[in-house]
């Protein structure tokens, strides 16, 4: 019941009665909507105890679905496929938010699931980007519908496949949103058995589990994303939109993978920022580094949270003129730390960790979307991100 708590205690009563009423679910003893909060929380937790299972677990699975698109991560997903932003502005928590969409419109709320199934995944193992022509309109005719379910089922051996298409927006690093269009894959996988109870005996059922894929279109780059587990398939998938909905022929040109250069960290380094993005402050707290001339060689330089100088300094003091920053050592690996400034009421302001490895990696794909705005948006700005806004972290 713990998922449950947390869905009646973060929900506003307002949205909880709304959720109840549409959901048609009846409470085995009343409760006074009217009352004070805390006078209703406790009655309604005890109700829905109460409840068969069938109206219990109901419940449960909503809540749980409705508490996943309450923080940063989902209320980003929601707004990307709302059309009037100002509904969701005007709502209590994020907790209202998600329900106010569950309620009104499941089909988008369940769009809302998939955007952040997929950007979730972005730029992660499971990624994978390519390069398509520009400005295309993709068919959703029966006939190119038919067409890309065809060569999903043959191509996975599905029985079954179900397509949702819509139109959604990311935010980027520059304030502005960018248009897409996803292409949201669900198929029938192959006969397997689990285990279940059957009037308290324990049997095996046969089931078909069903697997779960993304696309995303973005008509100003011609950019196609792919996230699927299967690295084979990402193409094959990309493959089948650009030829079935697309109306063009696949390339399968992936997109460049981001580059990054540490070579301005291994001098004394200034990180300017906007004071509307609230950083007080930015440290190089590690610095890891491998000599020109030997391949199997590394030194790594720590300067800890509470250290009294910068690690450029302690370098110098420590290891003297001739230390590895100085030349003949090239940076293979960084460790920066952002501090923002406390927001009213907190004692403490947030910090974001960045671990930059050359040439391709950081860990932004594993922060929240606000979070690897700020950090795509001076990565470029300080001179660590060396290529064009278009690329894409592997």
């Amino acid at each position: 019941m713990a998922s449950v708590t947390n869905f009646i205690r973060n929900t506003p009563l307002a949205s909880l009665r709304d959720y109840f009423t549409a959901a048609g679910i009846e409470f085995p003893t009343p409760v006074n909507w009217d009352a004070p909060e805390p006078e209703v929380v406790r009655p309604l937790l005890q109700a829905v105890d109460q409840m068969d299972d069938e109206a219990r677990g109901r419940v449960i699975n909503d809540g749980e679905r409705v508490g996943a698109m309450a923080d940063v991560a989902g209320h980003t997903a929601l707004y990307s496929v709302v059309d009037d932003r100002e509904v969701l502005d005007e709502l209590e928590n994020g907790h209202a938010r998600a329900m106010w969409l569950f309620i009104n419109d499941l089909n988008r709320f369940r769009h809302a699931e998939e955007v952040r199934f997929t950007d979730e995944r972005r730029r992660g193992r499971s990624w994978d980007g390519f390069i398509c022509e520009a400005n295309l309109n993709l068919r959703r005719d029966e006939l190119a519908l038919n067409a890309f379910k065809a060569a999903l089922c043959q191509r996975f051996a599905s029985r079954n496949v179900h397509v949702d298409i819509f139109e959604r927006v990311r935010p980027t690093f520059e304030g502005e949103d960018c248009d897409l269009i996803q292409i949201t894959v669900y198929r029938e996988g192959l006969p397997d058995d689990q285990f279940a109870f059957d009037e308290g005996e324990l049997v095996r059922r046969a089931y078909r589990p069903v697997f779960e894929a993304a696309m995303t279109y973005e008509p100003a780059s011609g950019v196609i994303e792919v996230v699927a587990n299967d690295r084979e398939s990402r193409a094959e998938m990309a493959q089948y939109l650009a030829r079935d909905l697309l109306g063009v022929e696949f390339r399968d040109e992936k997109v460049p993978m981001r580059r990054y250069d540490l070579t301005v960290l291994l001098a004394p380094h200034t990180f300017p920022t906007d004071i509307e993005d609230g950083i007080e402050r930015v440290e190089v707290r590690q610095l890891r580094l491998m000599p020109i001339d030997a391949v199997g060689e590394r030194v790594t330089l720590e300067a800890m949270s509470k250290a009294e100088r910068d690690i450029w300094a302690m370098a110098e003091a420590r290891l003297g003129p001739d230390n590895p920053l100085t030349g003949g050592w090239v940076a293979t690996q960084a460790k920066l730390v952002i501090k923002f400034q406390p927001k009213p009421g907190a004692r403490r302001g947030r910090t974001l960790p960045l671990t930059i490895t050359m040439p391709h990696g950081c860990n932004l794909k594993d922060q929240t979307e606000e979070e690897q705005l700020i950090g795509e948006k001076y990565l470029r700005r300080w001179g660590v991100v060396v290529d064009d806004p278009i690329l894409i972290d592997d």
